[in-house]
């Protein structure tokens, strides 16, 4: 079952339902919070809900405590994430002949996670918004906004392109952070000092970004892995200097207005939109503001977003503010201001007056030792680095992984997904420890494809032009292990 390549349009259908909604008879249309491409027929719509929620009960049957993940089909991949407790998403993408399009589950899945994570920042757990207002207006509103604006990103012409192998050396999800020696560690750890005080007696929190790298944060992990995405996504000057024309499908009727209701729960509204590109640019003062959408209820939509962190339990405001490629997020604690953006306009006339300098110096310093997109290429090696206890990756750059040749990237994907599944298997066994394992695959155009786990790091490497012995990759592995992990995936 699932949508015809003809009524999907482009191909791909993302939904959001909800188990505890629409189980009486006639009711079913009510579980159905969100549905990408909106303009499906509702009978279709229904369809694939339904052919969804019986494989999660399907399921639930034979492993009750692990969830689906993904059903594979002949022209089909379901990918599953239970978000909330029994509230779901689903992507469902076509199956095309060609290998143009050959995708890795755990990578769509990850687009769900993302999603999920970040809609929550701005507006909180969608069972919050549904206990609030349990007709599911201000969800569904919410909801189509959001994920409407967050699927722009993956549009190419009129439909959605996924990740495929091409993006085998990439891993969404994690934080890429930026090298610094000790003497520009301190610069920033004096700048993220008073980057704290702004508020007096009150600690602010902050990110500090340099290009779309990861300088300071101090945030929890899982705050400032939701931040840092939303900043790389939208608010670095990369970001920033994007071009707004792939967002011109928005104004050409496809896209249909949430309506602008009552406040979420955690002070947004329905009518702001924090991941429409063109809402959001650079004063003279340097701070990057949105002009969001006015609304019946409050008046004009404040100008600094309020955030929630979930892990350190508190709404904040975010400002942020730009000089050259360094990128600043200040966060302040709704709680501490009383008198809203007047409150902020003094924060950060504080920010201006006790940081502008140390702004500059770390900026000038960071910029010198810079060695560009390429600083982190290392000579005869594609690779990819992953600690998912810290979320942290690192990887070749781009413009060098596009240098691969289409079968060393083909064979990495899969080694990549059977290393998925490996990995799956051994937390349901024994979900307490981590299990080491390495795999070399030599491919048909004579390349070497890697994939060692070690202490819970990843390591996936492509060899092009290399020796044929599988002591030569075992070797090739150890020596950049000991030059750019400190060892962490060697032998000895």
């Amino acid at each position: 079952m699932g949508l015809s390549a003809g009524a999907a349009g482009d191909g791909a259908q993302l939904c959001v339902f909800d188990l505890r909604r629409g189980q009486q008879e006639g009711q079913e249309l009510d579980k159905i919070l969100f549905f990408h491409p909106a303009d499906c027929p509702i009978l279709l719509q229904l369809s694939v809900i339904g052919l969804c929620e019986g494989i999660v009960t399907f399921t639930r049957i034979f492993s009750p405590e692990e969830d689906c993940e993904v059903i594979e089909s002949e022209k089909r991949s379901h990918v599953f994430y239970q978000a909330e407790p029994d509230i779901w998403m689903v992507l469902v993408v076509e199956k095309t002949k060609d290998n143009e399009s050959t995708w890795r589950c755990g990578a769509l899945q990850g687009i769900l996670k993302e999603a999920h994570s970040l809609f929550t920042m701005f507006h909180g757990p969608i069972r919050s918004l549904l206990d609030r207002q349990p007709s599911a207006e201000l969800a569904r509103g919410h909801l189509r906004t959001f994920l409407t604006d967050y699927l722009s990103d993956f549009y190419v012409g009129k439909k959605l392109q996924f990740p495929t192998y091409r993006d085998s050396l990439k891993e969404r999800g994690t934080i890429q952070m930026l090298t610094v020696p000790r003497e520009v560690a301190l610069e920033v750890q004096s700048l993220t000092t008073v980057l704290g005080s702004c508020l007096g007696n009150v600690t602010c929190q902050s990110l500090v970004l340099f290009e779309d790298l990861l300088v300071s944060t101090t945030l929890p992990p899982d705050d400032t892995l939701n931040l840092y995405t939303y900043a790389v996504l939208r608010l670095t000057p990369r970001a920033l200097s994007s071009n707004a024309s792939s967002w011109s499908y928005l104004r050409k009727g496809t896209y249909v207005s949430a309506g602008l209701t009552s406040s979420s729960s955690n002070g947004t509204t329905a009518g702001e939109r924090p991941l429409l590109r063109e809402k959001l640019s650079k004063g003279k003062d340097g701070f990057v503001a949105a002009d969001f959408a006015a609304t019946e209820v409050r008046g004009v939509v404040p100008l600094t977003p309020i955030l929630w962190f979930q892990q350190a339990e508190e709404r904040m405001y975010l400002c942020i503010y730009q000089h050259k490629s360094l990128t600043i997020l200040l966060l302040i604690p709704a709680s501490s201001l009383i008198n809203g953006e007047e409150g902020i306009a003094h924060v950060k006339k504080q920010m201006l007056e006790n940081a502008s300098q140390k702004i500059v110096t770390v900026e000038q310093k960071l910029t010198r030792r810079w060695g560009g997109e390429n600083a982190y290429h290392v000579s005869g090696y594609r690779y990819l680095l992953v600690d998912p206890d810290r979320r942290v990756s690192r990887a070749s750059p781009s413009g060098k992984v596009t240098t691969l040749a289409k079968d060393s990237l083909l064979a990495l994907n899969r080694l990549r997904q059977e290393v998925d599944l490996k990995k799956s298997r051994f937390r349901r066994s024994d979900p307490c420890h981590d299990k080491d394992f390495e795999v070399c695959i030599r491919t048909k155009n004579n390349a070497w494809v890697i994939a060692k786990i070690t202490r819970g790091r990843e390591l996936y490497m492509a060899l092009e032009k290399g020796g044929e012995t599988l002591l030569y990759a075992s070797t090739a592995v150890e020596k950049f292990s000991n030059r750019y992990c400190e060892g962490a995936f060697s032998t000895d």
